[in-house]
């Protein structure tokens, strides 16, 4: 069988993809939430098939190389009761989430009496490009249909064997509801450039969201022809201020940089203002090597606070470079600077802004106004974590994504995220005016007989 060129392939799933934006729009709210409910009792049903699947994706990992590396991916891609139990939750969490379409936003009347509203409407097909866990096609799909749009999904190459069963599943329950499988289109082809072809279907895509690390999305925000909707690669500060409690400073370290690393609002540099760097900086660096094994980078002046020192089996601090500053980490690495003023801090955060997420630390309340009021990130805390910036996080509900830069929708891709916005008037032959016909002869067009 000959296998149909990738770039002809790609756009033949788009057009269809595109085909059946008015299937799903043709779908009413409960019917939303039944499919939803259908796909999450169909996934329960079939646990045994899905892991199935893994297993097969968890056999083709080379085994011939560092067996710690062979363990890691192991680990990364292997799926447990829970995290399949997640994702059917998942999707009954979100069927019973309030419909964003068809919600007026504003209402009003114009002076001469024209109603007008501005209604949610989805915003047809997105794509979204991933090297995530299943778990995120399963996002995308609940997201995308309960906010009114059709999905158009790219998956990991390390799950491909995974998320093919689980489109496979999804794919049957639409066909039991006379449905299109286009709803829920699945890219099965794994090359690179599959993804770099759905990027340019600017006639088929709507809106592109990648999920990944900072590889995947500097390629997408460069070859992408489609607007990029779930950009989230700017860097993540947490400024630690010289009058503060050192104990919650280092609590709000940690948890930003340890709970979970590869997040993208994980913590990438530490900023301490020199007052407090000696008292704060010996134990929390220690205790970040030593406890978690932190790849830690340091400024010259944090370097000497703690010394040349060698932990077991772990280096100790790297100096850090220009090129440390700029770097989104994504692991377990963590720039630390010290500063000596807060309009420092501030404007080595906004060298590279806009941000992700940035924090302050402090307990005085003109610093925190000044930090909230000059940094312009995605999100701005004082005393919190970074890792709150997020859909659960700010009790938002579930995302697609994150948008870090300057432009609509910012933050967290939640549902309203993934919709747009049209106007609708409602008028009685209401007119703009001047009127190219004189008033005398309209009056006289509307009573003729002819009319």
């Amino acid at each position: 069988m000959v296998e149909i060129p990738l770039k002809m392939y790609v756009q033949n799933l788009a057009k269809q993809a595109r085909e059946s934006m008015r299937a799903v729009g043709l779908l009413s709210g409960v019917s939303r939430v039944h499919l939803l409910f259908a796909v999450a009792e169909h996934l329960d049903a079939h646990i045994d098939e899905i892991f199935q699947a893994n297993r097969a994706d968890l056999d083709v990992i080379p085994k011939d190389g560092d067996m710690s590396v062979y363990r890691q991916a192991l680990e990364r891609v292997r799926l447990t009761d829970e995290s399949v139990k997640d994702m059917i939750t998942f999707l009954r969490d979100v069927a019973e989430l309030p419909d964003p379409i068809g919600e007026a936003t504003q209402l009003w009347n114009t002076v001469d009496g024209l109603q007008v509203r501005r209604v949610r409407i989805p915003l047809g097909v997105i794509g979204v490009i991933s090297e995530m866990a299943p778990r995120v096609l399963i996002e995308s799909f609940a997201l995308c249909l309960k906010s009114g749009n059709v999905c158009l999904y790219r998956g990991g190459r390390e799950w491909e064997q995974t998320n093919a069963a689980l489109a496979k599943m999804i794919h049957d329950v639409l066909a039991t509801e006379h449905l299109p499988s286009s709803m829920f289109t699945f890219i099965d082809r794994s090359e690179p450039e599959g993804a770099l072809e759905l990027c340019r279907l600017t006639q088929y895509v709507n809106a592109i969201v990648p999920r990944g690390k900072g590889g995947l999305r500097k390629a997408v925000m460069e070859q992408s022809r489609v607007p990029v909707l779930g950009y989230d690669g700017s860097l993540s500060h947490v400024y630690i201020d010289g009058d503060v409690d050192l104990p919650l400073a280092q609590t709000l370290v940690v948890n930003s940089k340890v709970q979970d690393p590869e997040a993208s609002n994980a913590v990438d540099t530490v900023l301490v203002h020199q007052a407090a760097a000696r008292k704060l900086l010996p134990g929390l660096l220690r205790r970040l090597l030593e406890e978690w094994k932190v790849d830690l980078f340091g400024c010259p002046q944090t370097i000497s606070i703690m010394g040349v020192m060698e932990m077991t089996g772990h280096k100790g601090i790297h100096p850090a470079t220009d090129k440390t500053w700029k770097t989104k980490f994504q692991s377990l690495t963590l720039a630390v600077k010290v500063v000596n003023t807060v309009d420092e801090a501030i404007e080595h955060i906004t060298q590279d802004g806009p941000g992700h997420t940035d924090t302050i630390v402090t307990r005085d309340y003109g610093n925190a106004m000044q930090f909230v009021r000059d940094v312009n990130s995605s999100a701005v805390f004082v005393n919190a974590s970074t890792r709150l910036h997020s859909g659960p996080g700010l009790e938002l509900g579930p995302e697609l994504g994150m948008n870090t830069t300057p432009f609509q929708p910012r933050g967290p891709l939640t549902l309203k995220a993934l919709t747009s916005e049209k106007f609708v008037g409602l008028g009685v032959g209401h007119l703009s005016y001047p009127h190219p016909v004189p008033q005398a002869y309209e009056d006289a067009m509307m009573m003729s007989p002819k009319f």
